[in-house]
């Protein structure tokens, strides 16, 4: 058995959502959460969870997944390049690999690396919200779930209508040791959406490109996705996604700085998925899906100076399906399903692989009286390299007053080590190890709720243990990093979310969140080694803040982020946006790290100073 800590802290969060006329502060907007096909209000959640809604998503200075995520509290987002080229994500100090991303519940998992994980064909425009699930989660999510999810759900239209958003900033600083040209950026997003009685279709494309912020970070990203929905009567509907993503980019210093200066990437990325729903009684309903990824990295070390050495090319496929069943009893309901996911590598440094992976699980959730709700299951895991592993969780809460809801939960998860873990032959600079075990995870976590009309908020206590972490390690300078099982992590954190919003009269709203996180890691067991990766960049004090003020059809919104890891300097960011609506048009100006402040995420890579951008949005939507 693992030792387990169990402990309490005070207050709490959840998110205030649309008000019925145009803003986000006044009357919650109770959103679903689809979990293995249970359908869960956030109220009702016992879990750590919160949403970015659609209306905050829209105020944000921001213009991909990676920007938005990066106001999201307990989220760690690890940017190489700005503006969506290239980041790593992460919940409550986990690694990258920690975490699994969905896209409306399908799981987008890169067997080769969770650096590209974050590569989504997904026009900000097209999102409706994005839930953040904190904590182990293999109960729900199954495999890599180790630190949370992240689930984005794109929008369901409900009329016909047209989008059109361009934009273009700079931060008026000149490329001094390249081109000598000043750094700009630029894109469109365009959106067209038709609905008839029975079906909706969306089609969503977007193109955005720069010159960079400083030598050899230029990039070009290019995203389109298609959605329908179908639906045949009151008990059967079918939908169906398509997308696909390229996105190039200098990559200086992303890997093997300062010999990597002229390095280029390209990724590109394709995502299919159908999926159906069958309520085949007032009782039981039915939820088969079947999802495609694949996934194809060009790395060129000497980018354009040498385009036929230094290369490193990487193709993955990645085949699932699934099926998801839930049965409503008399006491409470049960979920129970199966999935097989289907995984292979054709790469020039890795070598050509295959796995395959199958998962069984059931959940039931009841309520023993009023006020108590419980939801407990096991997901069970079969790996073709490492068999058969078994992982439970237990979730629940107790509403104290109608206000007040104490909750806690025991979760487990598992972290399957990635191709580049396993075969990575890549000197002198890193070498997988194919003796790597998977990472396996253990957390408690009791925390308290307080949400009213006007306030929330959410504060728990976690303590979690990854045993075998995977870090890339080595002993000497002159050997080569390689993945290795370095001993176990043990993480204490403490977590507080709240949002109050008022209306100052009829046309006049203020809405302020702020969240603050403390995590405290140490290692236990571990082996000695001269140098890690990842052991010492975990974030250790994190603050995010919006305020946000809307008069008639002008708002003005103003973000802080603070940020200290463990072992490096911390540093203040500040972006704020200003938009007009006249009509069906929309103006805005957003100003990021408006303070200029010079910071790192990664390694020794210095990110954008400050950045100024102009954009114009026509909906009709």
């Amino acid at each position: 058995m693992r030792k387990f800590y169990f402990a309490m802290m005070m207050f709490l969060s959840a998110n205030l959502y649309a008000q019925q006329k145009q803003d986000t502060v006044i009357k919650i907007n109770d959103v679903v959460i689809t979990e293995n096909g249970f359908k869960t209000p956030i109220s009702k959640q016992n879990r750590n969870v919160y949403i970015i809604d659609k209306e905050m998503i829209a105020k944000l200075p921001a213009r991909s997944i990676q920007e938005l995520l990066q106001y999201a509290n307990g989220v760690d987002l690890r940017q190489r390049g700005p503006f969506g080229a290239q980041a790593d994500i992460s919940i409550d100090g986990g690694s990258f690999e920690q975490t699994v991303v969905l896209l409306n519940g399908t799981k987008i998992i890169d067997s080769q690396t969770a650096h590209n994980m974050l590569n989504l064909p997904i026009p900000i425009e097209a999102i409706e919200r994005i839930e953040v699930v904190r904590g182990p989660a293999a109960r729900i999510y199954g495999i890599n779930s180790l630190t949370g999810a992240i689930n984005i759900i794109t929008k369901r239209p409900a009329k016909s209508g047209v989008l059109v958003d361009a934009h273009t900033g700079s931060n008026f600083e000149k490329d001094t040791e390249g081109t000598g040209k000043t750094f700009y950026n630029g894109g469109v997003q365009l959106g067209g959406v038709l609905t008839k009685e029975k079906q909706q279709h969306s089609l969503f494309g977007s193109h955005d490109q720069s010159n960079g912020y400083r030598f050899n970070t230029q990039f070009e990203n290019t995203k389109l996705l298609y959605q329908g929905n179908f639906q045949f009567d009151d008990s059967n509907e079918f939908n169906a996604s398509f997308g696909y993503t390229q996105n190039e980019f200098g990559a200086n210093g992303f890997y093997a700085a300062p010999g990597d200066k002229n390095s280029i990437e390209t990724v590109q990325t394709t995502l299919a998925a159908i999926q159906s729903k069958h309520i085949l009684s007032n009782r039981w309903t039915l939820l088969p899906r079947l999802s495609y990824r694949y996934n194809f990295d060009n790395y060129r070390y000497f980018g354009n100076v040498n385009p036929n050495a230094g290369v490193s090319k990487h193709s993955t496929n990645s085949l699932a399906a699934e099926v998801t069943s839930t049965y409503k009893t008399n006491d409470g309901e049960l979920g129970f399903g199966a999935e097989i996911r289907s995984e292979d590598i054709n790469s020039s440094n890795i070598g050509n692989h295959r796995r395959e992976n199958a998962g069984f699980y059931a959940q039931y959730r009841t309520s023993f009286f009023e006020k108590l709700n419980v939801n407990a299951g096991a997901y069970l895991n079969y790996n073709s390299s490492y068999k058969w592993q078994i992982y439970p969780g237990i979730d629940a809460s107790y509403a104290l007053t109608d206000e007040f809801k104490l909750i806690g939960s025991l979760g487990t998860s598992q972290r399957i080590p990635s191709f580049t873990d396993l075969y990575l032959n890549q000197r002198p600079g890193n070498i997988g190890n194919p003796d790597v075990k998977p990472e396996n995870a253990f957390q408690s976590e009791i925390g308290l709720k307080f949400m009213q009309r006007q306030l929330t908020f959410n504060t728990s206590f976690f303590y979690r243990s990854i045993d075998n972490f995977i870090d890339w390690t080595r002993l000497v300078a002159t050997e080569p990093f390689q993945a290795n099982n370095v001993g176990s992590m043990i993480t204490r954190g403490i977590n507080f979310r709240s949002n109050y919003g008022v209306d100052i009269n009829d046309d006049a709203k203020f809405n302020i969140n702020l969240a603050y996180s403390y995590l405290d890691s140490r290692f236990k067991n571990m082996t000695q080694v001269l140098a890690s990766k990842y052991q010492l960049s975990a974030l250790k004090h994190q603050v995010t803040n919006t305020l946000d003020f809307k008069y008639h059809n002008f708002s003005v919104l103003l973000a802080t982020r603070f940020n200290q890891r463990m072992t490096s300097k911390s540093y203040w960011i500040n972006d704020f946006r200003l938009s007009q609506a006249i009509n069906k048009f929309t103006i805005y100006l957003d100003a990021q790290n408006i303070f200029d402040t010079q910071y790192f995420e990664i390694g020794a890579i210095p990110l954008p100073s400050r950045w100024f951008s102009l954009g114009v949005k026509f909906v009709t939507l």
